[in-house]
């Protein structure tokens, strides 16, 4: 997470970034390090303290913003492709080599509230911002009802994916998650005043 007040300069910041990512890739959370990044990239520390708070910040966010280009927000105009979609992406990118440092994220950060701080605001916030504009997309189309729980609906839809990864390690398939949406849907659209086909998936 930078920090608020002090500019930076967009090149050198995605040019660091970057370098913070592919450290990751190579070793791993715990053998990155602040000097290891202003090597590579050659920059001085002091650089890249100016506008990081610690390591944490720099290579999540550098994780993250590298992340983001794999996860597009589909619209289809159907709430039932778009979640679908969404959450195969979502499952598909976990089950990557790339992915897959999420869970060594979550596990750094349950010893490192700067990273799990980090990890909320960068991953888990956008994709529930994303999650909470497809559910909400639906309920103006009449796909669901007004009194969805919207963040209750998107607990039960990631929740399982997030299990997978974390707890069972069982692998996240699309004919999987596909499953695990229809079982969800077939709840949601209860309240809804249009019908869903839950088998177009």
């Amino acid at each position: 997470m930078a920090q608020k007040g002090r500019p930076r300069d967009v090149k050198l910041q995605h040019v660091i970034l970057t370098v913070a990512y592919e450290l990751l890739l190579e070793g791993g959370f715990e053998e990155v390090t602040i000097d290891k990044i202003a090597e590579k990239a050659g920059v001085s520390k002091a650089t890249i303290y100016k506008w990081w708070p610690n390591k944490a910040a720099v290579v999540a966010e550098g994780f993250f913003e590298a992340a983001a280009s794999r996860l597009p927000v589909p619209d289809t105009g159907s709430v039932l492709k778009d979640i679908t979609q969404h959450a195969v992406n979502l499952s598909l990118f976990m089950e990557s080599k790339e992915g897959r440092v999420i869970s060594e994220l979550i596990g750094q950060g349950q010893m490192d509230s700067a990273l799990i701080q980090v990890f909320r605001e960068y991953y888990v916030k956008p994709r529930r911002s994303e999650s909470a504009m497809i559910l909400r997309r639906g309920i103006d189309r009449d796909e669901l009802g007004e009194e969805l729980d919207v963040e209750s609906s998107i607990d039960l839809i990631y929740g399982p994916l997030f299990y997978r990864l974390l707890v069972s390690g069982e692998p996240l398939t699309e004919d999987k998650v596909k499953q695990m949406i229809y079982t969800v849907f077939n709840g949601l659209i209860s309240t809804g005043k249009a019908k869903i086909n839950v088998l177009d998936l």
